[in-house]
């Protein structure tokens, strides 16, 4: 990865970025709540009046399940729905009987629609993109060709940055590794327009020396011997129905690490008290600093409360005194939560210290699962309450 780094005097809370930055990103590992977190954040974008928009690139359905949708598209959907309250998180509650004063939107990348349109975009002539749409090897690469979602993602992030008037974009990338993938996903694909390879394969006319033409076509003949001639002949015609359109691509590309890299996007990392979740986001946390890349906020999900100051071998004292009693029992319960808790903030100090100085904050876990707008509000309560971690 190659972004620039950002840097900043202080280190501004959840409620600061999601109140003044453009664009969020919200990263971490399967199963921590993240397309969960994105969508609030979202959501809470809308209630400080801002127009906001919530995107996932994950094929799962959890954000329509979060949003309580029947489904969603790679076309933005608004929520029409909205929750009252005076846009500053509030306490979860039932969010009151109002609309919140901005707006939420929501939609999930659907990769070929999106390329499709990108070709479209870029081609010289109607006709050229039509060749390029109608070529076989072209329909099999679009949406199945390892590292296209990601690039795709990251397209679609920038047309959402540039050609729409959101004051706000949330997203909720895949699991950990993979979105490695999506935030790298632009310089790979500047690095595939300059292969020799593609290059000469794209341009047999212009100029290119007579026995490189000759070493190409060896060496195409040879592949086709495996994959067979047809799918050959379907490559070459769209590389060569892609000529003129890799600047295009390349200048989109540059464009978008340098919005990955600008001071208006910020990344949240999202993880929970796991040790597997835990070595996961330690594992980004490394990869975005060696890329300068600085996590702005932490938001650690499924959190054993702490039930106040008190240690655990206090109240298993009590327990041992009161044994016997239903008191007793309660201390006991009490010993073990206390236990737990303190073993996950022992654990979570470190990843803390990792992305110092970017302000944490634990959400813990809920009575129910969240699947509608009501339980948004009740992580929004926790998400953005006055503080960070305690």
């Amino acid at each position: 990865m190659s972004p620039v780094a950002r840097t900043s005097e202080a280190a501004p809370d959840i409620r600061e970025l999601t109140a003044q930055r453009r664009t969020i990103i919200c990263c971490g590992s399967g199963g921590v709540g993240k397309t969960t977190t994105a969508a609030v954040v979202a959501m809470q974008g809308a209630r400080l009046g801002r127009k906001a928009m919530v995107v996932t690139i994950d094929p799962a359905k959890r954000l329509a399940d979060a949003l309580g949708l029947a489904g969603l598209s790679n076309v933005p959907s608004r929520i029409e729905d909205g929750l009252g309250g005076d846009g500053d998180g509030g306490d979860g509650g039932d969010g009151g009987d109002g609309a919140w004063p901005g707006e939420l939107w929501a939609m999930m990348l659907d990769t070929k629609s999106t390329f499709d349109a990108l070709v479209v975009k870029h081609a010289a002539t109607p006709e050229q993109a039509e060749r390029i749409l109608a070529n076989r090897f072209y329909r099999n690469i679009s949406g199945a060709l390892s590292g296209t979602q990601e690039y795709m993602a990251m397209e679609k992030l920038y047309e959402l940055h540039e050609e729409t008037d959101f004051d706000l974009v949330v997203v909720d990338t895949p699991p950990t590794r993979h979105a490695l993938d999506f935030l790298d996903a632009p310089r790979r694909l500047s690095r595939f327009l300059d292969h020799r390879l593609f290059r000469m394969v794209v341009s047999p006319s212009r100029g290119i020396v007579r026995a490189v033409n000759v070493a190409a076509q060896t060496f195409l003949r040879t592949v086709a011997k495996v994959v067979g001639g047809d799918v050959i002949d379907d490559a070459i015609a769209f590389f060569r129905a892609f000529e003129g359109m890799e600047e295009g691509f390349r200048l989109r590309a540059r464009r978008v690490n340098e919005l990955l890299a600008a001071p208006e996007t910020a990344f949240v990392l999202v993880a929970s008290p796991r040790r597997d979740t835990l070595d996961e986001a330690h594992f980004f946390a490394r990869r975005l600093a060696e890329a300068g890349i600085t996590v702005d906020g932490l938001v650690v999900n499924r959190v054993h409360p702490l039930f106040g100051d008190g240690l655990a071998e206090s109240a298993r004292a009590r327990a041992e005194t009161l044994a016997g009693t239903d008191l007793g029992s309660l201390y006991a319960n009490l010993a073990d939560f206390q236990s737990i808790a303190l073993r996950e903030r022992d654990h979570l100090a470190g990843l803390a210290e990792a992305v110092a100085p970017a302000p944490v904050v634990w959400v813990p876990f809920l009575r129910r699962d969240v699947h509608d707008l009501d339980g948004m509000a009740e992580i929004a309560g926790h998400l953005y309450r006055s503080g960070a971690a305690d």
